[in-house]
């Protein structure tokens, strides 16, 4: 049986850490699908065309990796897709418990999905996307923590980056 893995977010962008996951998640999992999910109470930098072929684009030595977008409940994608796990992140104590509460309440729905964390590497710790888009808007050089086609997307949405300090 396929081992099938949803690794979910909103990406917006992607960084390093996120592909230091995806990487990890696929020699765990035998396909791993990196799933967009619409979320109306945020607001995005990048749509989510944007999102999905910076990430397509960031994953293409990765043959077992889908990109998706989704709107609705996570283990209802899942279930569609077959998919026995969700893959979550952790970098700090602060990121379990949001992310345990939403395992419980995944488990209560769709008790057959298991989540799975993976701790990100030490070296993406303090990472996010929402700190890389704020250091990208102060100038902030943020080359080396996102993938190349980000960092030129990045630079595209805030030109002070375009030459950093």
């Amino acid at each position: 049986m396929e081992r099938i893995a949803i690794y979910p977010g909103s990406f917006d962008p992607v960084t390093n850490g996120h592909l230091d996951i995806i990487e990890r998640g696929t020699q765990i999992f035998d396909r791993l699908i990196v799933v967009i999910l619409k979320n109306p109470k945020k607001q995005f930098l990048f749509s989510p065309d944007e999102r999905i072929e910076m990430l397509k684009t960031s994953l293409l030595d990765f043959p077992s990796v889908e990109v998706d977008t989704y709107d609705g409940l996570l283990v209802d994608y899942a279930a569609q897709r077959k998919a026995h796990a969700v893959l979550r992140g952790l970098r700090a104590l602060s990121d379990f418990e949001y992310e345990f509460q939403m395992a419980l309440m995944n488990r209560r729905l769709k008790r057959e999905i298991q989540t799975v964390f993976l701790m990100t590497g030490m070296r993406w710790i303090y990472t996010s996307s929402s700190i890389i888009k704020e250091a990208a808007m102060f100038g902030g050089d943020v080359e080396g923590m996102v993938p190349p086609l980000v960092l030129a997307r990045l630079r595209e949405k805030f030109p002070v980056l375009a030459n950093p300090r």
